[in-house]
């Protein structure tokens, strides 16, 4: 890494990608943020995506395209995990001096425990446990919606969704959050049908404000989506206890609100982050961090 002049940090998650450029001692020059990163959703629009980031916050700094190979780039992006769709994405051309690849979650770890062993939990649009000990890496969910990421917006909004559909057939309540989904949708369900042929991860996330506002107004089914997900955000905390973790931080947008609702024994083990999973990428971009082997 003997030309490398800049550190670039990128956390993608599901619905948004966010790239901070730092000079060799970490000193931030420039920082952007654009669309989903999550390279299950395909690795050429992940690209697009980190691309954008990278050159805005590279305007931002007063660099341009000359400057991208001497540039290392740190990778944290959701979706990493999946062998075939990391190798797919790292086949890819890119003009950067090097870049690492490793999952949001890895990215996160590191940043919060400052390089050092820690555990955390993130529960955004979608949800992963990983355990970082002895120099393993141990993981629990992060599989992606719909088939995991519990305790995450998209499982969140999409049981809203149903429970929304339920109240039309008049099943459960139809409560003020039902009706504000409804809303949204023209109160015709025929457009919700529709739209859920295509909605990715991230349409039902953009749901999960809604719940916390009508939570704390008594809303009864926003009060039971909580309870669900803080539920589930239980089962994570747990596995990765279980797995030799003492104190774990809870990260992204659900986990970071959802602290009230968890048991009190599980409140004792939250831990305050040192950094984020952008100061997490910046550590990668300094070294060899791939989750596979080139």
């Amino acid at each position: 890494m003997a030309d490398i002049r800049y550190l670039v940090g990128v956390d993608g998650g599901g619905t948004s990608c966010r790239a901070r450029i730092c000079d060799i001692n970490s000193n931030t020059l420039g920082e952007a943020k654009t669309g989903s990163a999550n390279i299950l959703l395909g690795s050429s629009v992940a690209m697009a995506s980190i691309n954008d980031a990278i050159a805005t916050a590279a305007e931002q700094a007063g660099l341009n395209s000359s400057h991208f190979r001497q540039m290392s780039v740190g990778l944290a992006l959701a979706g990493a995990e999946q062998q075939d769709a990391w190798y797919a994405f790292m086949k890819q051309p890119h003009p950067y001096g090097a870049i690492t690849l490793n999952t949001d979650a890895y990215g996160a770890c590191l940043g919060a425990w400052g390089g050092k062993d820690g555990a955390i939990l993130i529960a955004g649009t979608g949800s992963c446990g990983i355990l970082l000990k002895d120099g393993q890496q141990h993981v629990v969910g992060g599989r992606e919606f719909p088939i995991s990421d519990q305790g995450g917006g998209a499982v969140m909004g999409l049981r809203l969704i149903q429970q929304v559909l339920l109240s039309v057939d008049g099943i459960v309540e139809q409560t003020p959050l039902a009706r504000s989904v409804l809303e949204y949708f023209n109160h015709d369900v025929d457009n919700i049908v529709s739209w859920s042929k295509t909605a990715r991860p991230c349409d039902y996330g953009q749901f999960s404000p809604s719940i916390f506002a009508h939570a704390a107004q008594g809303d009864k089914l926003a009060v039971e989506m909580l309870s669900q997900t803080a539920a589930d955000i239980e089962m994570w905390m747990n596995a990765l206890i279980q797995r030799g973790a003492d104190k774990i931080c809870l990260m992204g947008s659900i986990a970071e609100r959802i602290h009230a609702w968890l048991v009190p024994p599980l409140q004792q083990r939250i831990a305050t982050p040192q950094g984020d999973a952008m100061d997490g990428a910046i550590a990668m971009a300094r070294g060899n961090h791939n989750l596979y082997q080139l």
